[in-house]
């Protein structure tokens, strides 16, 4: 059962940690950069938010293609999972691409590999969320995708969502949006057209206004650029993130290699795609810790990389 409060808006209110179960053997690498562990309480009384980060799964049972092992996502991502139930993060999120499709794509299919991949990340015992990437819509809807995956506490027709954790705010985006402002669907789009549309940019802007604390981005297609890669609006987009005041962070996929920038203050973090190479040291997922100072330590895993985040905010301040 998962716990906490709907706060409107497409928020969710997380009220307690959920209680998980006792940790389990994993057989994950170690981490690339050993980071020591803080106390459960921190300046001011609060703790340390810690969520687990995964991306580009691409689950198929297809051919591999290249350096993308599709039926070997399955198994990657249980180790993930038992990872995340292991060091008992808050929460669990994939930011896209969490399934492929075959060739030729085939509808029922392409749906059984939603629900495959998605019964593997329910492993994790507690809440979780998506990010929709353009390959989770490239034989079906988001209707369909987003009526077979769990976003704890979120309305399961929401593709763009808030909520709070420990003092955090939590943004979730969707990318996936031709420049008409037509939703992706089954394929009708080409993926570099990508945009985040006015409706979105003004809830955006709205939800940040509302916010205390400081706050995530999730995104699945890039914010910190131009080119193919990168939302066509990501000026746009950095420009209402820069201006709240509030973003520490966004943590986005797309880019398999993985990558990094910052951007007037805030840390623009790239994963690296769970589904490239063989065998499970070509794994790759991570876990955030996101500290009362506002620091945010990330812990890499198998090819994932680790990082410190220092509070831009603070270190630009006049």
């Amino acid at each position: 059962m998962k716990y906490g409060r709907h706060a409107g808006n497409g928020t969710w209110v997380i009220d307690r940690r959920m209680f998980l179960k006792s940790a389990v053997a994993v057989a994950a690498g170690p981490a690339l950069l050993s980071l020591s562990c803080v106390s459960n309480q921190q300046a001011g009384g609060r703790r340390p938010v810690r969520f687990g980060i995964v991306t580009d799964c691409h689950y198929a049972d297809a051919e591999t293609m290249g350096t993308r092992f599709y039926r070997e996502s399955l198994d990657k991502l249980a180790e993930c999972a038992a990872r995340m139930n292991a060091e008992q993060v808050d929460f669990l999120f994939e930011l896209g691409d969490f399934k492929d499709q075959g060739q030729p794509p085939v509808e029922a299919a392409t749906l059984s590999f939603v629900e495959q991949i998605e019964a593997v990340f329910q492993q994790f015992d507690g809440p979780m969320y998506h990010v929709l990437g353009n390959h989770d819509m490239d034989s079906i809807s988001k209707p369909q995708f987003l009526a077979r995956v769990e976003n704890t506490g979120i309305d399961p027709q929401r593709s763009y969502y808030s909520f709070d954790v420990g003092g955090v705010h939590f943004i979730v985006l969707d990318a996936n949006y031709k420049a008409n402002g037509a939703d992706y669907d089954r394929g009708n789009f080409v993926w570099t057209d990508t945009n985040i549309p006015s409706h979105e940019l003004d809830w955006l802007g709205d939800d940040l206004a509302a916010t205390r604390g400081p706050a995530i981005v999730f995104v699945h297609q890039l914010l910190d650029g131009a080119g193919q890669d990168y939302v066509n609006n990501a000026a746009d987009v950095r420009d209402v993130l820069r201006s709240s005041g509030k973003v520490l962070a966004v943590f986005q996929g797309h880019r398999h290699q993985g990558g990094y920038s910052a951007i007037e203050g805030i840390h623009y973090c790239t994963q690296k795609a769970l589904v490239e190479g063989h065998g499970p040291d070509h794994n790759a997922y991570a876990i955030a810790e996101v500290r009362p100072d506002g620091e945010i330590v990330l812990t890499g895993y198998r090819q994932a990389v680790s990082r410190q985040l220092v509070d831009q905010r603070r270190v630009l301040a006049p």
